[in-house]
């Protein structure tokens, strides 16, 4: 009897665990993500140049002005596009866009 119920028991868990929905959805949605869009990464990196190239403007003009404080700023524009090449390498890890 004993038996009997534990079997019932690890029947009805196996049935419950095949069962899962929403991965053919899943895997269609990174489908249709993938054809639609370009890679997360590329767009990373696009953003990346741009605030590198802004940045270097933005720390130039402030540095023939005479700004003291230019470090901090150089910090800011190196630390957001090294912030955005690894989100879209993150965003490509987990999503695989």
């Amino acid at each position: 009897m004993k038996r009997l119920l534990i079997l019932s028991c690890c029947w009805l868990l196996a049935l419950g665990a095949s069962a899962q929905p929403g991965i053919d959805e899943m895997q269609q949605a990174q489908q249709a993500l993938q054809s639609t869009f370009f890679s997360a990464l590329d767009c990373s990196l696009v953003l990346a140049g741009i605030f590198g190239i802004v940045g270097a403007v933005r720390i130039y003009h402030n540095w023939q002005m005479g700004y003291p404080q230019i470090d901090e700023m150089v910090l800011a524009w190196f630390f957001a596009a090294v912030f955005m090449v690894l989100a879209g390498a993150f965003l490509q890890a987990v999503f695989g866009i």
